[in-house]
């Protein structure tokens, strides 16, 4: 830019000048930016409200397509004071009487009374070992007392199944192993020998049993049933019991029935999803005649293809075991809205009796499934590298443009305001220098002899 004071020759502001034929030639390129921008933005955001919808649709369908959903059973206990049972889908719907005899229990046993948990017992090694499992094995040096043993049990590398710890009793110390197995085929063996003087080791680990090992003990409708451990898992097909308490003047009655709400609430929760899917769809390609305005979407093919697409699925007919079955034929229909209703009560009638699994193969049949079909159909528009993402890109590579088309007209103004700036300080210079000389000259013509200068 040529002076930094411009126009004192002219007296001309040409700063405002040139700042006003700048903004009038860049002043519609810059609405039409801001215009396109805008568009872009709000179709950005349009998008990333129909990705949204979709996948929580997803999620919904993806809870239709696994087996688990149809044909479970639950369970009820008239008692929670001795056992607690869990059930899967193999469980045979009746009711069962159970009670319990005995818990399961472990096996401890007791060393010898030593005179002293800190004095040192003998030279060798300890062979321990619980039921079938393998024994492991504890050297014991000539300084290790009792305290040294147990400690030397405890952190054993292969030592899983017995802890040890010291008992202060009234005779004295004594050391006792618990085995972390319960049942009777759990007991515990201790091997000593000694490699020593004396006999002392194999003498102290002269073990005595102090609590003995049970087996669990329920009869179950009758039945009498034993199990190392207080978990139950094969008893009653499809039951899993866990004993707590023992009491057999006490009957626990387990009662075994489909669990219709899981399968219903799942239903619900894709109605649900697909109604709010269908409603963003319309809220971006639809007219509001009330506010007069159009979706941001709208005449969009992205949105009204997925539409199409899910909708043609909702009415199609799906094989199953049952023949050829339609979602309609369950409770669920659509209105004219294009939106989906639940009869309630027809739908909960049809899951109770439902007992060729059905609805399961409707929904959730590989592959073929209506959940599975409309799963994958969202799937190819919200994965990575999906559809949506794609539209994505494409806009943002349109923003990125404006930017640029920006970056270019500033430029260009910059170069335009730096030419007009030359132009009119040159303007501004000639017009300082004419009048200058109008000045000398207007000087001259006063200093002659005889030129008065009439006043104004």
């Amino acid at each position: 830019m040529g002076l930094t004071s411009v126009g004192i020759g002219s007296g001309i502001d040409i700063g405002g000048i040139v700042t006003a034929l700048v903004n009038a030639e860049s002043a519609g390129k810059v609405a039409k930016f801001d215009v396109s921008e805008g568009k872009i933005n709000a179709q950005i955001s349009g998008i990333g409200a129909l990705k949204s919808a979709m996948s929580d649709f997803n999620d919904k369908l993806k809870t239709l397509t696994k087996s688990e959903t149809f044909g479970s059973q639950k369970i009820v206990t008239s008692t929670k004071d001795y056992l607690s049972a869990v059930v899967d889908k193999t469980a045979v719907s009746g009711s069962y009487q159970v009670k319990v005899e005995q818990l399961a229990q472990s096996q401890k046993v007791g060393s010898a009374v030593a005179t002293d948990a800190t004095l040192p017992i003998g030279e060798g090694s300890l062979s321990i070992g619980v039921g079938s499992g393998t024994a492991f094995n504890i050297d014991v040096s000539a300084t290790d007392s009792l305290t040294d043993i147990m400690k030397k049990i405890n952190s054993a590398d292969d030592n899983g199944d017995v802890t040890a710890t010291i008992v202060n009793g009234e005779l004295g110390p004594q050391l006792v192993l618990g085995s972390k197995k319960t049942g009777e085929d759990n007991l515990i063996s201790v091997t000593a020998i000694n490699t020593g003087a004396g006999t002392g080791l194999s003498d102290t680990f002269a073990m005595t049993e102090l609590t003995p090992a049970k087996n669990a003990i329920a009869y179950i409708d009758g039945v009498k049933v034993i199990g190392q451990s207080n978990s139950l898992n094969e008893a009653i097909t499809g039951v899993s019991l866990t004993l707590t308490a023992a009491d057999i003047a006490k009957t626990t009655t387990l009662t075994v029935s489909k669990d219709t709400t899981k399968t219903k609430t799942a239903i619900e929760g894709f109605v649900e999803s697909y109604n709010g899917l269908m409603k963003t769809v319309q809220d971006l390609t639809g007219y509001n005649p009330d506010t007069k305005k159009a979706g941001i979407l709208q005449g969009d093919a992205l949105p009204r293809s997925i539409q199409s697409q899910l909708r043609s699925m909702l009415s199609s007919g799906f094989e199953t075991s049952d023949g050829t079955q339609m979602l309609a034929n369950f409770g669920v229909k659509t209105t004219r809205d294009g939106l989906l209703e639940i009869d309630s009560s027809k739908l909960t009638e049809l899951i109770n009796n439902d007992n060729k699994g059905t609805i399961a193969e409707l929904f959730a049949k590989e592959d073929t499934g209506l959940a599975f079909k409309m799963s994958n159909l969202v799937d190819s528009y919200v994965k990575s590298g999906g559809s949506i993402e794609g539209r994505d890109s494409s806009l943002d590579e349109q923003l990125s443009r404006i930017a640029d088309s920006r970056v270019q007209l500033n430029t260009k103004m910059a170069a335009y305001s730096d030419r007009l700036y030359k132009q009119f300080n040159a303007m501004d210079l000639v017009v300082a220098n004419l009048n200058s000389q109008s000045s000398m000259l207007l000087s001259r013509l006063d200093s002659l002899p005889g030129v008065v200068r009439k006043n104004k």
